[in-house]
């Protein structure tokens, strides 16, 4: 627990996204299946979707 409530917020963000994914995927992020190059695309296609989900915000925002 940390006295800073927005890292707070994370870990809470952190730790229901770990549960989900867990019941989702029946694994953790400890899974050893997955290569190095897995885990990179795995990472750069999440890094794209958040990409994406601020280009809209961004246009969004440009609207007169």
């Amino acid at each position: 627990m940390s006295d800073d409530p927005i890292i707070e917020s994370v870990r809470e963000k952190l730790a229901y996204r770990s549960r989900i994914g867990i019941a989702k995927y029946g694994t953790t992020m400890a899974r050893t299946d997955l290569s190095r190059l897995d885990w990179l695309i795995h990472a750069q296609e999440e890094l794209l979707d958040g990409a994406v989900y601020l280009e809209r915000l961004i246009q969004e925002e440009r609207k007169p």
